[in-house]
């Protein structure tokens, strides 16, 4: 993947990160629950990301 594909892809996953992160705190009403749903769409969005790799060039 080039990296304008890598910061699209980033992107995205930032949307679900922000209204989802305000949809889980409104449920639970607990912020480290909303930081552990935050962290592992954060991880699934780096894996998506960069599944294939940086290829420069």
């Amino acid at each position: 993947m080039n990296i304008g594909r890598i910061l699209g892809t980033l992107i995205v996953f930032g949307v679900p990160v922000i209204v989802g992160g305000g949809i889980v705190y409104s449920i639970f009403e607990s912020f480290p629950v909303m930081y552990i749903y935050e962290i592992l769409l954060g991880f699934a969005a780096l894996g998506f990301a960069f599944k294939d790799g940086i290829k420069v060039g």
